[in-house]
């Protein structure tokens, strides 16, 4: 029997009841992983996880909804992770580099025990921030759709055609919404890498702005200017700034 200073306490996330009930069977195997709780979503996951602080997470990938990457950008700092999927194209280097493991469904025993010593191995030394995984999980060709908000335990699912703007706020980026405000733990340059460049541009170091929203561009003092959105708001232009939305503008044209 594993001591209880030597057990892992673990969540498992999966949409589907059949995959949960036979991780956890193989799990009886290991009485050194203690499962404390079962999600069957994203947002149970979060707020779990918020709550009960686990030393390990066996998390899906392809979940409606909130999907598993989505789920670690609202982990930070996060718990050790192992990937459960039925999807190997998301088998890629950046697994092998951040997360603990990676499991193809259905699971088998060998390849279970083979994780949980790397997550024993791991624990208790530096993880990388959880966004981060998620950053390098995702293709670089693919592209945010939508970004999700944590506040507190409750999560604010945006689709990107309805983000207007994005401010920096030293770690954090404002995302402005049809006139509301949500802070997200992000910086600015990480966000932009996740979107689409036609459609939004970074005007100036501290503003992203999506290229839809953009009415016109003004002169502010005699060296700077500003652009104005649908929505009368007012957003400082770099020099930068204005050349590439100019480019783009141009290009739309």
């Amino acid at each position: 029997m594993s001591s209880p200073e030597n057990r892992l306490r673990a969540i498992v996330v999966d949409d589907e009841e059949l995959a949960r009930h036979a991780l956890r069977e193989l799990l009886r195997a290991h009485p050194e992983i203690e499962v404390i709780a079962e999600c069957a979503n994203g947002f149970e996951a979060v707020k779990a996880v918020s709550e009960m602080a686990p030393d390990l997470l066996f998390l899906d990938i392809q979940m409606p909804k909130l999907d598993g990457f989505e789920v670690l950008e609202l982990l930070n700092p996060g718990p050790a992770v192992i990937f459960v999927t039925a999807y190997d194209q998301y088998a890629m280097r950046a697994f092998e580099v951040h997360a603990v493991d990676y499991l193809l469904k259905p699971v088998s025993a060998s390849r279970l025990a083979t994780a949980i010593r790397q997550a024993h191995d791991r624990i208790g030394k530096p993880l990388p921030p959880a966004l981060e995984l998620a950053s390098a999980a995702r293709p670089p060709s693919e592209y945010l759709e939508r970004l999700a908000v944590r506040d507190g335990t409750r999560v604010h699912i945006i689709p990107i055609a309805k983000l207007d703007y994005a401010e920096a706020q030293d770690d954090y980026v404002a995302l402005h919404s049809g006139g509301k405000q949500f802070l997200k733990q992000q910086t600015i340059s990480s966000l932009e890498s996740a979107l689409d460049p036609a459609r939004f541009v970074r005007i100036h170091r501290s503003y992203l702005v999506n290229l839809e929203r953009v009415v016109k561009i003004e002169p502010y003092t005699k060296d700077s200017r500003v652009v104005v959105l649908t929505d009368g708001a007012q957003l400082p232009v770099s020099r930068a700034g204005y050349t590439r939305l100019q480019d783009l503008l141009e290009g739309k044209g």
